[in-house]
C-alpha cells in the first residue's frame, strides 16, 4: 500500500467523490471484505459490492486475498494508498497556471503553484512507476514564527536571495547531459489542526 497517491483520471476523481465510497476507502486502510464492511458501514452487502466493483475498477482498491467459505468465495480488498490527491490534470481546461498571475504574493497564485507541484510529481511517479523506477526529488517543511511583518519580509527577501544564488551557481544551460529541475519555496500563515 502506497502511502500517497495521485488521482489523475476524472473518472477515478468523481468515484473518490461519493461520500459512501470515500467512507469505504477509508475503511479499506485494513484488508476486508464486503460482508465485513457492510457490518461497518450498515449498508446491505450487495450495495458494499456494488461500490467496491466501481474502486476497484479505478484502481483504488486491490485484492489482497480470496477465501473458500462453503460455496461462496470471500474476496479480501484494501485501498491501494493510505491517502489520495486528486490531481489538477483532472480537470485540464481550469486547472490553476501561476503563469497567469503577475502577483506572487497572492495566496492564490501559491495556491496555483502548489497545484502545478501536484500536477508535476503526479505525472512524474506515473512514469517513474511505469519504469520501475524511482524520482529523484527533496522537500523541506519547516516552521518559523515571525516577531513582526517587517521580519517576515527580511526573511523572504534573504531567502529568495540565497535560492538566487544558489541557482546560479549550480544552474548549467549547456551541460549536455543536463536535466532541468523545477524548484518551489512556499511561505503561508500555519493552520490550526482545529481550524
Amino acid at each position: 500500500m502506497l502511502e500517497v497517491a495521485v488521482i489523475d483520471d476524472p473518472a477515478a476523481a468523481g468515484s473518490t467523490l461519493d461520500p459512501m465510497r470515500a467512507r469505504l476507502l477509508a475503511e479499506l486502510a485494513e484488508p476486508a471484505s464486503a460482508t465485513m464492511l457492510a457490518a461497518r458501514v450498515g449498508l446491505a452487502r450487495q450495495k458494499i459490492n456494488y461500490h467496491l466493483r466501481e474502486l476497484e475498477r479505478h484502481g483504488l482498491i486491490e485484492l489482497v486475498e480470496e477465501r473458500r467459505k462453503g460455496n461462496v468465495t470471500e474476496r479480501l480488498v484494501r485501498a491501494t494508498a493510505r491517502s489520495y490527491v486528486i490531481s489538477p490534470a483532472v480537470l485540464p481546461a481550469m486547472a490553476p497556471d501561476p503563469g497567469r498571475s503577475a502577483n506572487r504574493l497572492s495566496a492564490r497564485w501559491l495556491l496555483a503553484l502548489a497545484a502545478r507541484l501536484v500536477r508535476d510529481v503526479g505525472v512524474l511517479i506515473a512514469g517513474a512507476d511505469k519504469a520501475s523506477k524511482q524520482v529523484a526529488t527533496f522537500g523541506l517543511d519547516a516552521q518559523v514564527r515571525f516577531a513582526s511583518p517587517a521580519d517576515r519580509a527580511a526573511f523572504t527577501g534573504e531567502l529568495a536571495g540565497a535560492v538566487a544564488a544558489l541557482v546560479s551557481r549550480y544552474h548549467d544551460e549547456n551541460a549536455p547531459d543536463g536535466r532541468d529541475h523545477r524548484v518551489v519555496l512556499a511561505l503561508h500563515p500555519t493552520v490550526a489542526a482545529d481550524d
